[in-house]
C-alpha cells in the first residue's frame, strides 16, 4: 500500500477539519479505509466543481440577459425621447393651427400614447422576467443544496430543513406572481409555461426529498408502533393507545422537529394545490385538486407494511384482518384531532380533516390489499366449484366477507359521527373514501359476481315457501315489511319475497356510489320482483288453464295471487317515496348495461319514465291485477248471461204482469248465481279490487240488459213497464251492498227505465226537444236515436 502524505500540523486545521477527521478515523484500524475516503473525497470535490461551474455558467447567462434586457429599455426609452423632442419642435398655438393641423396633431398623439402603452408593457415584462427568473434560480439553489448535503452524509438535518423551508417561501412567493400574470396578462402564457416547466423540475427534487427526510423523522419516532400492542389481551383501549403512541410520547425537542417537518410538507402540497389550481383553470378541477394528505398517508403507509404481514396469514379469516384495521385506526384516531389537526390549519389547508383523513387511509390500505389479496383468492375458489358443480362452500364464504365488510363500514362510520364533526354521508366523494366497499368502484365485474351470489342465495331461500302450499293459503297478520294498514288479504309468500328483497336492499344500502347501488339492485333485486311476479302468474294460469274459472276453487287461486300482487305493489310504492330509490331512478349510469337482461321483461311494455328503479315492476303489478280482475268479472257476467238468457229473449213478458212475483221467474235463478259468485270472490279478493270486480260486472250487466231488451224492438205495456221496474229494483239490491246508489253503475238501463216511464204527452216534448230535453232533463247517457228507439216501442193502449 502507498505510504499516505503526511497532514499538516493540527495547529493549521480548522476546527471543524479536526472534529471530521476525529470523527472518521477514532481508531488505528480506520486508517486502513482511507485510500477509499480520500478517492470518495475527491469524488464529492470534483461534482461540487461541476456544480459551482454550472451556478457561474447560469449567473453569466442570467447577467448578459439582464444586460440585453436593459440595452432593449435603454434604446426603447431614447427612441421615446427622440419622438418627444421632434413633436415638440412642432407644437405651435392654438390660435395659428388650422383644422386640418389640429386633426394630425391629435392621430399623432394617439399614436404616441398607443407606443407609450407599449413600451410600458415591454417594460413590465422585463422587470417581472428578471424578478422571476431570480426567483426561480433562488429555488434551484436551495434545491441543488438539499441535494449536496444528502450527498455528503453529513449530519445537516437542521439547514436542510432551514433551505427546505426558504425553497417553500419563494415557491409561494413565485406561485403568487404567476397567479397575478394568468388574471392581468393572460397574453404571457410562454412565459408563465417557462417558469412553470423549472419550477417543476425544482419540485420534482423538492418533494421527494421532503418526503424522504419526513420518513427518517418518523424512523427515528419509533412509527410504525410495533403490531403486538393492537393483538394484546389488554382491553383497555385507553391504556394501549398511551404506551404504543410515539406522537403522544415525543420529547420536546422532537416534537418540535416533527411539527416543523410536517408544516412543511403541508405547505408543499398546498402550494401543489394552487399550482394545479391555477393549471387547470376552466377545467374540471375537483377530481385533481382533492388529493389525499401527504403527512397521513405517510403514517398510514408503513403500518400498512407492518400489518399485511399478519393479513397473509388470515385470508380464509378475514374476520381477524377487519379487527385489526378497525383497532388501530380506532386507537390513534383521537390523536389525528388534539396533535395533528392544529398543524394542518396553521398551514391553511382548508377542507382537510385529520381524523377523516387517517380514517380513509387506512381504509384505502385495506382495500388496495383485499383487491391483490383477498378477493382473488375468493374467486378462485369460486371457480373451482363452479368447474366441479359441488356445493358452493366458497359462496358462504363470499356472502360472509361481504357481511364483514358492510359490519366494518358502520364501525368506521361511527368513528367520524362519534368525534361531533359534521359531515354529509350522502355525499358518494365521501362514502367511497370511508367504505371498503368502494372496492366495486374500480371493479363492476366483481359487483356484477356479488349481485349474482345474492340473487342465488335470495331464490335457492325462497324455494321451499313457493312450493309449500300453507304459505299461498295463510294471510299475512299485520303490516311486517310495510306501514300499510289496508287489509289486502295477502299470503304469506309475498312476506317471504318482501323479507328477501328487503334484505338485498339493506346490504346494497352500504355501497358508497348511486350508480353502484342502482347497479346492485337492478341485478339482485328486481329480478326477486319478477320471480315473484312470474310465480303468481303460473298459478294464474294453472287455476285458468284447468276449469275456465267456472270452479269456486279456480277463482280463490286467482284471488289469493290477485291479493299478494297488490300488497307487493302497496309496499314498492311505498319504499319508492323514499329519497335513497328516487335518486337511483335519476342515475342512468347503468342503463345501457342493464338493457339487454330487461328487454326480455319489457316486451309489449311503453317505456316507462324510469323515475323510480320499481316503476316497471309496479306497472307490471297493476296491468296483472287489471287483467284477472276482469277475466274474474267477465266469467261471472257470462255465467250470469247464460241463466238470464231465457229471461232476456222473452219479449212478450213485457206486455203483461206476472201475478203473485215480484221479480220475474226467469230472472231469479241468474241473480241466485250472480250473489253466490260474487260473494265467493268478496270473501277471497281483498276490498279494493273487488271494487273492480263488481263495477266491471255492473257495467257488464247495463249493456247486457240495455242491449238485450231496451234495444230489441220490444213493446213495452204499462203492466211490463211496471214489472221490468220491479226486476230492476231486485238487481239493484244485490250490488246495494256495496254502494248506497247502486243504479248510477247501471246508467243506460236507469234511464232506459225512466223513458218508459213518461206520460204520452212527455214523450212527445221528448221527441221534439232531441238532445237538448234530453240533457235538461238527466239524460246524460243516452243519444237521441236511442231515446227514439225506446219511446218507439212505449205502447199506451192497454
Amino acid at each position: 500500500m502507498e505510504s499516505l502524505q503526511t497532514l499538516p500540523p493540527s495547529s493549521h486545521l480548522s476546527p471543524a477539519a479536526l472534529s471530521f477527521l476525529d470523527h472518521r478515523f477514532r481508531t488505528e484500524c480506520a486508517l486502513a479505509d482511507a485510500p477509499s475516503f480520500v478517492s470518495e473525497l475527491q469524488t464529492q470535490c470534483a461534482e461540487l466543481d461541476r456544480a459551482l461551474d454550472e451556478l457561474t455558467r447560469r449567473l453569466g447567462a442570467g447577467l448578459a440577459a439582464y444586460a440585453s434586457f436593459s440595452g432593449e429599455i435603454h434604446g426603447l426609452f431614447g427612441h421615446v425621447t427622440d419622438r418627444l423632442t421632434a413633436l415638440s419642435s412642432t407644437v405651435v398655438p392654438d390660435e395659428g393651427r388650422g383644422e386640418g393641423d389640429g386633426k394630425g396633431f391629435k392621430e399623432e398623439l394617439a399614436t404616441l400614447a398607443k407606443e407609450v402603452a407599449r413600451l410600458e408593457t415591454v417594460r413590465v415584462y422585463a422587470e417581472t422576467a428578471l424578478k422571476l427568473d431570480t426567483l426561480v434560480g433562488d429555488i434551484e439553489d436551495a434545491v441543488s443544496y438539499t441535494m449536496n448535503k444528502s450527498m455528503r452524509k453529513q449530519s445537516a438535518s437542521q439547514n436542510s430543513q432551514e433551505m427546505h423551508m426558504l425553497a417553500i417561501k419563494t415557491l409561494k412567493t413565485t406561485e403568487g406572481i404567476l397567479t397575478s400574470i394568468t388574471k392581468a396578462h393572460p397574453q404571457w402564457k410562454h412565459l408563465v409555461s417557462a417558469v412553470d416547466h423549472r419550477v417543476d423540475r425544482a419540485l420534482a427534487i423538492l418533494r421527494p426529498q421532503a418526503i424522504s427526510e419526513h420518513r427518517a423523522l418518523l424512523t427515528s419516532l419509533g412509527w410504525p408502533p410495533p403490531l403486538s400492542s393492537f393483538t394484546s389481551s389488554n382491553s383497555d383501549a385507553r391504556t394501549v393507545n398511551q404506551v404504543s403512541n410515539p406522537l403522544l410520547s415525543m420529547q420536546a425537542d422532537l416534537k418540535l422537529r416533527y411539527s416543523e417537518n410536517f408544516f412543511a410538507l403541508c405547505n408543499l402540497q398546498e402550494l401543489q394545490r394552487k399550482r394545479k389550481a391555477r393549471q387547470l383553470e376552466g377545467h374540471d378541477r375537483e377530481v385533481a385538486l382533492r388529493q389525499p394528505l401527504w403527512v397521513i398517508e405517510e403514517l398510514v403507509n408503513p403500518l400498512s407494511l407492518a400489518s399485511q404481514r399478519h393479513f397473509s396469514k388470515w385470508i380464509d379469516k378475514p374476520e381477524f384482518i377487519f379487527t385489526l384495521v378497525y383497532k388501530i385506526t380506532r386507537d390513534f384516531v383521537d390523536s389525528m384531532d388534539e396533535l395533528l389537526q392544529p398543524l394542518v390549519d396553521e398551514a391553511m389547508l382548508f377542507g382537510y380533516s385529520c381524523r377523516e383523513e387517517w380514517i380513509s387511509a387506512m381504509v384505502t390500505s385495506l382495500t388496495t390489499y383485499m383487491a391483490k389479496e383477498i378477493f382473488p383468492s375468493y374467486i378462485s375458489q369460486l371457480d373451482e366449484e363452479s368447474a366441479t358443480g359441488t356445493q358452493s362452500s366458497a359462496r358462504i364464504s363470499w356472502l360472509h366477507l361481504i357481511d364483514l365488510m358492510i359490519a366494518f363500514d358502520k364501525r368506521i362510520k361511527s368513528l367520524i359521527e362519534n368525534s361531533g364533526v359534521l359531515l354529509s354521508f350522502d355525499d358518494d366523494d365521501i362514502m367511497q373514501k370511508i367504505s371498503s366497499l368502494s372496492i366495486f368502484c374500480d371493479r363492476p365485474d366483481w359487483l356484477n359476481l356479488w349481485a349474482e351470489i345474492e340473487l342465488e342465495d335470495a331464490l335457492d331461500k325462497l324455494k321451499p315457501d313457493i312450493q309449500n302450499e300453507n304459505y299461498w293459503i295463510k294471510k299475512v297478520e299485520g303490516a311486517v315489511i310495510s306501514s300499510c294498514t289496508d287489509d289486502y288479504k295477502s299470503p304469506l309468500v309475498s312476506n317471504s319475497f318482501l323479507r328477501h328483497l328487503a334484505s338485498v336492499i339493506d346490504r346494497c344500502r352500504s355501497l358508497p356510489r348511486v350508480s353502484l347501488r342502482s347497479k346492485f339492485l337492478r341485478l339482485a333485486g328486481l329480478p326477486i320482483i319478477r320471480n315473484f311476479f312470474d310465480s303468481i302468474l303460473i298459478r294464474c294460469q294453472e287455476a285458468e288453464g284447468l276449469t275456465a274459472l267456472t270452479d269456486d276453487d279456480a277463482v280463490l287461486k286467482v284471488t289469493i295471487s290477485v291479493n299478494a300482487a297488490h300488497y307487493f305493489e302497496s309496499v314498492l310504492k311505498e319504499w319508492s317515496e323514499d329519497v335513497f330509490f328516487l335518486e337511483m331512478g335519476m342515475d342512468g349510469d347503468d342503463e345501457a348495461g342493464m338493457e339487454s337482461n330487461a328487454n326480455i321483461y319489457r316486451e309489449g311494455l311503453p317505456e316507462s319514465s324510469r323515475r323510480v328503479i320499481f316503476d316497471d315492476e309496479i306497472k307490471k303489478l297493476e296491468e296483472f291485477r287489471t287483467e284477472w280482475v276482469e277475466k274474474i268479472s267477465l266469467v261471472i257476467l257470462r255465467g250470469f248471461d247464460s241463466h238470464s238468457r231465457d229471461y232476456v229473449k222473452n219479449k212478450k213478458q213485457w206486455q203483461r204482469g206476472e201475478e203473485g212475483w215480484t221479480v220475474s221467474k226467469a230472472l231469479v235463478e241468474a241473480l241466485n248465481y250472480l250473489q253466490s259468485k260474487t260473494s265467493v270472490v268478496e270473501v277471497g279478493l281483498n276490498g279494493r279490487d273487488f271494487v273492480g270486480v263488481w263495477r266491471n260486472l255492473a257495467a257488464g250487466i247495463d249493456r247486457l240488459i240495455f242491449n238485450g231488451i231496451l234495444m230489441s224492438n220490444v213493446k213495452f205495456h204499462r203492466s211490463g213497464i211496471d214489472r221490468f221496474g220491479s226486476d230492476l229494483d231486485v238487481l239493484f239490491g244485490v250490488f246495494g251492498s256495496w254502494c248506497l246508489r247502486p243504479e248510477g253503475f247501471f246508467p243506460k238501463t236507469s234511464e232506459g227505465q225512466k223513458l218508459l216511464k213518461l206520460d204520452e204527452n212527455r214523450v212527445q216534448e221528448c221527441k221534439a226537444g232531441g238532445k237538448k230535453w234530453l240533457k235538461e232533463n238527466g239524460f246524460r247517457h243516452l243519444s237521441v236515436t236511442e231515446a227514439e228507439k225506446i219511446l218507439k216501442n212505449r205502447v199506451f193502449t192497454s
